[in-house]
């Protein structure tokens, strides 16, 4: 088993890529924390992966909150005797996130503090647990965002993502040497609920597809099993990578009619 009882936090946990990389990080046998502001999600999930048989821990908290990473970490060695593998995975995209001339300071705000300030204290609290375990793997989620300009704007979670790529690197340098490896994985746009509420409209839909060599979203199961990738020792020797799982979308100048 990939992650044979390896503690892992995974943020975000208890929806979208974040539920389906819990779920497939405890069948590879790995302890998993999940992780969410909404606890009732947290909790549905965790239930879930110990009718499996598996091993998992819910925790309500927010990621932009000092205490609560504080407290995330020292709930995740309490219960499973350490952390190795560290998965940053929980952000927002609100609505109101626009130019910035449409996008409000508080949306602003927001979005950095939980999509970027998140990870930050995510890597601040959970790397000495990380050291203390004996090195491990930090696995950030940004985006294909950050590798490229969108005019369907959104400026504040593009920014983020951008921050989250530049983190990803340095800790992934400073670290190397301690057995602690740090990747930043890009997805492409993701058949979650939250995007199909975003591109309800056929308008908005279509605009979007059109920049998809594949010709669609991706799945949340396919992210996770890039993160499983990047959480696992079959990634041993790849550390800050930009990871980029987007359908092509980088790759292409145009794609097929």
């Amino acid at each position: 088993m990939k992650l044979d009882k390896k503690a892992c936090i995974i943020t975000g946990g208890g929806s979208g890529i974040g539920e389906r990389a819990a779920r497939l990080f405890a069948s590879e046998g790995g302890h998993v924390l999940v992780a969410d502001r909404d606890r009732t999600n947290a909790e549905r999930v965790a239930a879930a992966i110990e009718a499996d048989g598996g091993r998992a821990l819910a925790f309500g908290g927010d990621v932009s909150r000092s205490a609560d990473c504080q407290q995330m970490i020292q709930a995740c060695e309490a219960a499973f005797g350490g952390l190795s593998v560290l998965f940053n995975n929980a952000g927002i995209f609100p609505a109101a996130d626009g130019t910035p001339e449409e996008t409000s300071v508080e949306v602003w705000d927001e979005v950095i503090n939980v999509n970027l300030k998140g990870v930050f204290l995510g890597c601040k609290f959970g790397i000495p647990a990380l050291r203390r375990s004996g090195g491990g793997s930090i696995i950030n989620t940004a985006s294909f965002v950050a590798l490229l300009g969108s005019a369907a704007a959104q400026i504040a979670y593009t920014a983020s993502k951008g921050g989250v790529l530049a983190l990803t690197r340095e800790v992934a340098t400073i670290h190397a040497r301690e057995g602690i490896r740090a990747n930043a994985l890009c997805p492409g746009p993701v058949d979650t609920p939250l995007l199909r509420e975003l591109l309800a409209d056929p308008a908005a839909r279509a605009r979007r597809m059109v920049h998809i060599p594949l010709g669609r979203l991706a799945q949340a199961e396919e992210i996770a099993q890039a993160a499983l990738f990047l959480a696992s020792d079959a990634s041993s020797y790849v550390n800050g990578a930009t990871f980029t799982v987007d359908g092509g979308i980088t790759a292409a100048y145009v794609t097929p009619e």
